[in-house]
C-alpha cells in the first residue's frame, strides 16, 4: 500500500536531506514510538527543558508531550497515565469503567494530536514529506485536524484542516489562531457524518503535488501509534488496578470507530490481557449495525463508510449510542444542577465530579456504551471496561446552548437533571448491540470496498489482504525500523536539548 504511510526506507533523498536541514533550522527533534509509550524513557536533559515549556506553546519540545502520561497540569510526567475510575454511583453498573482523560495531551488537549504524529513522522524520516514545499493536509471531523496542525506548526511546516462546516464554534476558533492563512481552514458541506464530502476535497487539492494528504481513516500509522501507546498505556493502569485487587480482569475495550485508529488499542489489550474488543458508532448513523445512513451529533466519530484501519475481523461487538444521549449528558455534566444532583442524590465522588468537564461528546458516548457493554456481558465487580477520553468539554459550549434551547427551554433543573441521567444511563439497555460472528464480520469488512476499492483507488489485492490477522500482526515489525530511522534522523540533523 504504497501511498498510506507504510515506507520503511527512504524514498526521496533530495527531500530527506532538505528535511534534515529544515529541522536543524528549527530545532526539531523526533520522540521515537517507544518514547511516547514509555515516557520514562525520555532523555533526562529533554524532560528537564520541557520544565520551561507551557503544554501549549507551539514549541518543538512539545512533541515529547504527546503521550497519556501527562499530569492534571500537563507540566510534569505522571507514573500512570491520567484516568478515572468511574463506579456504580455515575454508572449504574457494578462493572469498574476506567476512562483515560485525553485532555492532558498537548497543544489541542485532546488524543488526536498522538493520531497526527504517528501520521507525519513516519513521512518525515522516510524523504516523503518536504516541509520546505510541501503542505500537510489533515481530513478530519474535528480534533485530528486540529492535531495535524499544532504538529505541523511546531515541525515548521504548514498544515491544512479540512473539517465538515457543521463542527463546532470552538472547533474553528482554535484553528483561526493556529494556522498560518486563513486558508489553510477548508469547511466542507454538512456535518459529522459526511466523510465523503471530505474526500471528494481532498481529492481535488491531491491534484497540486504540494499538497500531502494525511488521511487518518487510511493511515496506518493511526492504528500503529495506537497500538503502542494507547494500547499500553491502558494496559499499564489496568496492572495498576490489578495490584490493588489481584481477581479483576480486563473484559472489554470500548471506542467509538471514527476513524478506527483508537481501536488498535484494542488490538494491543485483546493479544496481552484478552480483552474483548467493541466498536461504537452513532445510533442516528448506524453503518455497523444495520448499513444504515444518517446525520448526527456525535462529533469525533464521522462514520458513513468503514475505515481502512479497522481491523473488522477482530471486533467482538458493535454498540450504537443516540446522540441525544450524548447531548442531554453533557449538559448534565456541565451545569452546576446537573452537578449538584449527582452529588446530593447519587453521590457521585468529588474526584469524577471536578473532572466531568475532561468528557467531550464522544467521550460521553464511549462512556454509556462501555455500560451496555458491561450490561450486556453481565460482568460484575472483577470485570474493568477500558476506554477513553478523546476531548474534554470545553470544545463543546456552543453546543451546550443548542441543546438546552431545543431539549429544556423551561429551565434545566433538578427534575430535568433526574429525567436524563435516569433516561440516558440508569436505563442504558443492551438495544442496539452486535456481538458480531464470522458472518457479521464480513459483513461490515465487505462494506468498506465501495469507499476504499470504487472511490478511493485503494487494489482489490491491498484491501482483501486485511482480512488476515497476520496483516496487521505484521505491521508492528514497522514500529522497531521507524523508531532506528528516527534516530538517525536526529543523528544527522544535529539537534541537542541544552
Amino acid at each position: 500500500m504504497p501511498t498510506l504511510g507504510l515506507e520503511d526506507h527512504v524514498v526521496d533523498q533530495g527531500v530527506y536531506n532538505r528535511t534534515v536541514q529544515r529541522f536543524r533550522e528549527q530545532q526539531v527533534l523526533l520522540p521515537t514510538f517507544a518514547e511516547l509509550a514509555r515516557p520514562s524513557t525520555i532523555p533526562l536533559a529533554v524532560r528537564q527543558a520541557l520544565a520551561s515549556v507551557k503544554a501549549d506553546e507551539p514549541h518543538p519540545l512539545n512533541l515529547f508531550r504527546v503521550h497519556w502520561y501527562n499530569d492534571d497540569d500537563r507540566d510534569q510526567l505522571s507514573p500512570l497515565p491520567a484516568h478515572l475510575v468511574l463506579g456504580k454511583e455515575l454508572t449504574g453498573v457494578e462493572a469498574k469503567i476506567v476512562i483515560a482523560l485525553g485532555d492532558r495531551f498537548p497543544l489541542i488537549r485532546a488524543h488526536k494530536v498522538l493520531a497526527a504524529y504517528g501520521c507525519l513522522a513516519p513521512r518525515v524520516i522516510t524523504g516523503q514529506f518536504d516541509p520546505t514545499s510541501h503542505r500537510a493536509v489533515w481530513p478530519s471531523t474535528g480534533n485530528y485536524c486540529r492535531g495535524g496542525v499544532a504538529i505541523s506548526r511546531v515541525m515548521g511546516c504548514r498544515g491544512v484542516a479540512v473539517l465538515p462546516e457543521g463542527m463546532s464554534r470552538e472547533r474553528f476558533a482554535w484553528l483561526e489562531d493556529w494556522v498560518s492563512d486563513p486558508g489553510d481552514i477548508i469547511a466542507t458541506p454538512g456535518s459529522e457524518s459526511n466523510v465523503k464530502e471530505i474526500y471528494d476535497k481532498c481529492a481535488e487539492l491531491s491534484v497540486d503535488p504540494a499538497n500531502v494528504i494525511f488521511n487518518q481513516f487510511s493511515e496506518f500509522g493511526n492504528h500503529l501509534v495506537h497500538y503502542e501507546c494507547t494500547g499500553s498505556a491502558l494496559g499499564n493502569v489496568f496492572e495498576h488496578m490489578q495490584r490493588a485487587q489481584p481477581d479483576l480482569r480486563l473484559a472489554a475495550f470500548v471506542s467509538a470507530s471514527g476513524s478506527a485508529g483508537t481501536l488498535g488499542a484494542g488490538d494491543r489489550l485483546k493479544e496481552h490481557y484478552r480483552a474483548r474488543i467493541v466498536a461504537v458508532e452513532a445510533l442516528e448513523c448506524p453503518t455497523m449495525l444495520y448499513n444504515g445512513f444518517g446525520e448526527h451529533n456525535i462529533q469525533g466519530i464521522g462514520d458513513k463508510h468503514i475505515p481502512l484501519i479497522h481491523n473488522v475481523h477482530n471486533t467482538d461487538l458493535v454498540v450504537a449510542i443516540s446522540d441525544r444521549a450524548t447531548d442531554q449528558l453533557a449538559v448534565l455534566f456541565g451545569s452546576p444542577t446537573g452537578l449538584a444532583y449527582l452529588a446530593d442524590r447519587r453521590h457521585v465522588p468529588q474526584n469524577v465530579l471536578a473532572n466531568l468537564g475532561s468528557f467531550g461528546l464522544s467521550s460521553i458516548c464511549n462512556i454509556v456504551a462501555a455500560v451496555k457493554t458491561a450490561k450486556y456481558l453481565g460482568l460484575g465487580p472483577s470485570d474493568v471496561v477500558a476506554t477513553v477520553a478523546t476531548d474534554g468539554a470545553e470544545l463543546y459550549p456552543s453546543e451546550r446552548a443548542k441543546v438546552l434551547t431545543r431539549d429544556f427551554s423551561d429551565d434545566f433543573d433538578t427534575v430535568a437533571a433526574a429525567e436524563v441521567f435516569g433516561r440516558w444511563m440508569l436505563a442504558a439497555g443492551t438495544d442496539h448491540l452486535l456481538e458480531t460472528s464470522n458472518r457479521d464480520r464480513e459483513r461490515i469488512f465487505n462494506l468498506g470496498y465501495f469507499t476504499w476499492v470504487e472511490q478511493q483507488g485503494v487494489s482489490i489485492e491491498d484491501f482483501v489482504a486485511r482480512r488476515e490477522a497476520s496483516f496487521w500482526s505484521a505491521l508492528r515489525d514497522k514500529l522497531p525500523k521507524w523508531d532506528e530511522m528516527i534516530k538517525e534522523f536526529n543523528a544527522r540533523s544535529g539537534v541537542s536539548v541544552p
